[in-house]
């Protein structure tokens, strides 16, 4: 056995010209997180003493995206002198100088590659104590690859001969160059040091460390890997595309077969790397699951639904509706067409129904918002209820202020609560209330003018009208079968017999 896995080095210091982007290659995401996020992670989860990400091209922006992988990495910064030798050179001399033992070196735009599959590369390294290992494919046609050349007797790598200078023989090879390596720590920083620039390129070349080990009299070995699209890299869109479609199908399968989720259609339905799903949860077609968000057992996701960084308790229904940075409690229920933005918290077994806003909402056990209501700044009790179209009225145009509905109380249709103010516990607002003041437990509010109902008015102020020919027509019918008696009088008040009418 060799030495441990001491160190992983990313290099990610690449233009990305093909991207056709003004945003770096690395910076480009899949499955919620960057390329170069990708690959930090699985060098992190391989189990490296060290990791280490060579940048260049807008080089501080690639920098930060890897410290969200991964806070203690160590960035390095590579100077004009290009190539992939270059780049692991710059890494190696940004590790510990002392440092002996076996150093990864992986590139920042696969993300498919896997840490278990780093793991598996360093222990092939160590069991045939090699100064070199590469990992390596085979494909029908491995037409502008570097093919792998081999000891016909041994099986060793002698050399790495890129398409362009392969013989016709060699390119009859099928096996190709990933450019994921294994190294002996000692080596590799002795031949870097060197190794000279390739003149007709400008560039150091990684591969070139190969044949030297070979010259030197070393061993070379080579880790063949079955499922190639852990080594393919994103160089363009199309394949950012294409390798998204492929992450996102390998995770919704590891849903399913580890976690108990229940995917209705992997085809419409799109998951973040650090999302989790719950045991016997349904996601139904076309739904988002974004950022770090959580979702507990036997809940009922969409159809239709977007969640990013959301908490989800046991039990919970969410249908058609976007929740962002909102906690829905155990049992709760969302939707249809209900936003929850950042600072939402639904309660246990409460709901939010359909049409509804919420934003830095409280809402406790067992409340209800059930539709066409803005509730921002609020803090709503438990057993509560709001009726349709109320309207938390937060902002005077300066600051936003904050609404308290106690406990058990009822909000009474198409009212509007003016922050700041206090619902009580046990209290009521008449439907079609505006309340600017607080509410004491146990009292009804009741604040809107006098309903009166005035005859005549139509058919003098809208003369002409069709809506004044029926009115005229409906009370001709109406003195017919009365004698004449009208049935209101102009300074008639209706009487309010429940101010809660219409919730």
């Amino acid at each position: 056995m060799g030495a441990p896995l001491v160190a992983v080095i990313v290099m990610s210091a690449g233009d990305g010209t093909r991207m056709k982007s003004n945003m770096n290659k690395a910076l480009h995401r899949i499955g919620g997180r960057t390329l170069v996020g990708h690959a930090v992670s699985a060098a992190s989860g391989a189990g490296a003493e060290h990791v280490a990400v060579v940048v260049r091209a807008q080089g501080d922006a690639v920098a930060a995206a890897a410290r969200e992988a991964l806070p203690e990495i160590v960035v390095a910064y590579q100077d004009d002198v290009y190539g992939t030798g270059r780049a692991a050179e710059c890494g190696l001399q940004a590790l510990p100088a002392d440092l002996h033992g076996t150093v990864i070196v992986t590139t920042g735009d696969t993300p498919l590659l896997e840490a278990d599959t780093l793991r598996r590369l360093a222990q092939t390294h160590a069991d045939n104590d090699a100064a070199a290992t590469v990992i390596t494919g085979i494909l029908p046609d491995a037409t502008g690859y570097g093919r792998i050349v081999r000891d016909q007797t041994t099986g060793d790598v002698l050399a790495i001969v890129e398409h362009k200078q392969a013989t016709e023989q060699q390119r009859e090879i099928r096996e190709f160059n990933s450019g994921i390596f294994a190294f002996d720590a000692d080596l590799l920083r002795d031949v870097l040091a060197d190794l000279g620039v390739n003149e007709a390129a400008g560039e150091k070349y990684l591969t070139d460390v190969v044949e030297i080990a070979v010259a030197r009299g070393r061993r070379v070995v080579a880790h063949v890997l079955d499922d190639l699209v852990q080594t393919e890299g994103v160089n363009d869109k199309a394949q950012l595309a294409k390798l998204g479609r492929e992450f996102n199908r390998r995770l919704l399968d590891k849903l399913m077969r580890e976690s108990g989720a229940i995917v209705i259609d992997p085809e419409t339905t799109w998951v973040d790397a650090d999302v989790t799903v719950g045991r016997d949860t349904v996601i139904h077609p076309g739904c988002q699951l974004h950022g770090a968000t959580t979702i507990g057992d036997n809940c009922v996701i969409g159809p239709d639904s977007t969640l990013k960084d959301a908490e989800v308790g046991d039990g919970a229904s969410v249908v058609r509706s976007h929740v962002d940075l909102a906690v829905i409690g155990a049992d709760a229920n969302v939707g249809p067409y209900s936003y929850l933005r950042p600072g939402t918290e639904l309660g246990v077994g409460g709901k939010i129904g359909g049409f509804v806003e919420t934003k830095n909402a409280t809402i406790g056990d067992g409340a209800k918002v059930p539709h066409l209501t803005y509730c921002g700044d609020a803090t709503i009790g438990p057993g509560a209820n709001i009726g349709a179209g109320t309207i938390f009225a937060n902002y005077d145009g300066v600051t936003k202020n904050h609404t308290t509905v106690g406990a058990y109380s009822f909000v009474g249709s198409d009212s509007v609560l003016i922050a700041p103010v206090n619902i009580g516990d046990g209290a009521y607002v008449g439907a079609g209330s505006a309340v600017e003041k607080d509410v004491e437990p146990g009292q009804i509010a009741v604040a809107r003018a006098r309903q009166r109902n005035i005859d005549g008015w139509v058919e003098r102020r809208r003369e002409g009208t069709r809506t004044a020919e029926a009115a005229r027509a409906a009370r001709d019918a109406q003195s017919s079968s009365d004698d004449g008696t009208s049935s209101t009088d102009s300074n008639d008040v209706t009487d309010v017999t429940d101010v809660t009418e219409g919730n």
